[in-house]
């Protein structure tokens, strides 16, 4: 496997030092770096999209989650991805027909604009730190602890977390958006291709679905139905997760970007069927690499269970392909979420172009600096964690929707209500106050109640408008 390694890393490293540099000639000016020119195809938007969505916990977590909680995480994964494609064909017509109203800089920008106060800016920008930082580091922590099992005398956990945010950061500040958004669909060819070589060979192992079912009912039959072995799929978390999976493309800026500078409708509503097409492609495969797990180590600890599936299990050469594969899953999720933090850090700051790009790209650092520290300190629960991180910006979106679908300014009070919120998300998760209330999940009670009041403040600004 060794050869193999060497070989396929000079290609991989060789294209990402090619992608910066060809990319770097065509910034022109800050809006090319940070926004890539705003005309991108429905080819590479569509690439970039789902490989910035589908990132290291869908090569590690999502087989481990399949493994231990059985079908119903198809119901969590793959249904909630099918709406989330109906939300960015249908909020992107909306958004973009906001933001060409004036130019666009970030959505923080966007919401003190809409609502007049610098408050909805302030509260938006900390809400996806508080997550997305998170969220990136849970990216880096999955492929170091992988490569650490894999080379345990090489480096340390977190010399390999250090060593995929420095290549991360040199390409991502070289070449700007436009660099990443190549590499990006670069490396979600990658995750898709490994993932389906892999899976065959798991399949080939059962000897066809119908073996792979009946093994998996012998095993634990749990794993066939829903709410699973654990109890996690019952009715509020499925409605919950479907929630805030499908408004992922709202609340997420490196998302909501890559819907603003699609060269055109047409070409959003392409990208976002292939966003579609892509999900499925990616989330089934995941499956048959779960009940794989859930047969030949139902007891094997994350790490063990992924070392070996990906690894042990497989020829030389597909196993340096999946290492490979999971360095780019890590990178194509967390450098877009990096550089959107730095974007949407861009938007609140004014001043000369200079000076401004200038606080940007250490503003990028130091967002790169601030998801290493936290790889190291997180666990290793991915899916979860990514879906804490889901849960925590979908509390974001009736702030999101206010500004982009009222056209009143509805003053402080959604962001300061949101503000609230996500302080009472935060404190639960904690542990300092209950998770539920009234037997309902805390997430989905303050989504609930945000909705409701945002809907209720706008009405109330327009009653006032026409008495005015």
């Amino acid at each position: 496997m060794t050869k193999w390694i060497i070989l396929f890393s000079i290609l991989y490293l060789g294209l990402l030092v090619y992608i910066s540099l060809r990319s770097k000639k065509k910034v022109k000016s800050p809006a090319d770096y940070i926004f890539a020119g705003s005309n991108i195809g429905s080819a590479l938007g569509f690439m970039t999209f789902a490989a910035t969505l589908f990132s290291t916990f869908t090569l590690m977590g999502m087989p481990d989650f399949f493994r231990i909680n059985g079908v119903g995480a198809w119901i969590f994964l793959a249904v909630s991805d099918g709406a989330l494609v109906f939300l960015i064909v249908w909020f992107g017509f909306h958004l973009r027909k906001k933001v060409s109203e004036k130019e666009f800089s970030g959505i923080s920008s966007l919401l003190q604009s809409s609502f007049g106060n610098k408050i909805a800016g302030y509260v938006y920008f900390a809400g996806v730190f508080i997550f997305l930082i998170p969220y990136v580091a849970i990216q880096i922590r999955g492929v170091s602890i992988f490569l650490h099992a894999t080379f345990p005398a090489f480096l340390p956990v977190w010399g390999w977390a250090l060593a995929i945010v420095v290549i991360m950061l040199i390409y991502s500040e070289i070449g700007g958006l436009k660099a990443i958004m190549y590499a990006d669909s670069f490396q979600g060819l990658i995750l898709l291709t490994v993932i389906w070589i892999i899976a065959m060979n798991c399949l080939r192992w059962f000897d066809g679905f119908e073996n792979m079912f009946a093994a998996v009912e012998k095993a634990n039959a749990a794993l066939l139905s829903v709410p699973g072995p654990e109890g996690l799929f019952n009715v509020q978390f499925l409605v919950a997760s479907l929630l805030v999976i499908m408004l992922i493309p709202v609340t997420q800026p490196q998302l909501t970007t890559r819907i603003v500078v699609m060269k055109n409708l047409k070409e959003t509503h392409k990208m976002a069927i292939g966003v579609g097409i892509f999900a499925n492609l990616i989330i089934f495969p995941t499956v048959i690499l779960g009940y794989y797990g859930a047969v030949r180590y139902p007891t094997e600890s994350t790490a063990d269970f992924i070392a070996k599936v990906l690894l042990f299990d497989q020829p030389g050469i597909v196993a340096a392909l999946a290492i490979i594969g999971l360095v780019a899953a890590a990178l194509s999720t967390s450098d877009s979420q990096i550089f959107a933090l730095g974007t949407e850090f861009r938007s609140l700051i004014s001043g000369p172009d200079r000076k401004v790009m200038l606080r940007t790209r250490l503003a990028i650092i130091f967002f790169g600096i601030a998801a290493l520290v936290f790889s190291i300190l997180s666990s290793d629960e991915l899916v979860m964690l990514a879906r804490v991180s889901f849960a925590g910006t979908a509390l974001l979106a009736p702030m999101i929707f206010t500004a982009v679908f009222s056209g009143k300014r509805s003053g402080p009070m959604i962001p300061v209500a949101t503000f609230a919120c996500l302080v009472i998300f935060i404190s639960s998760l904690l542990g300092w106050i209950p998770d539920q209330l009234f037997h309902i999940r805390m997430d989905l009670l303050l989504l609930l109640f945000l909705g409701v009041f945002s809907l209720l403040v706008n009405l109330f600004s327009r009653n006032e408008t026409n008495e005015k």
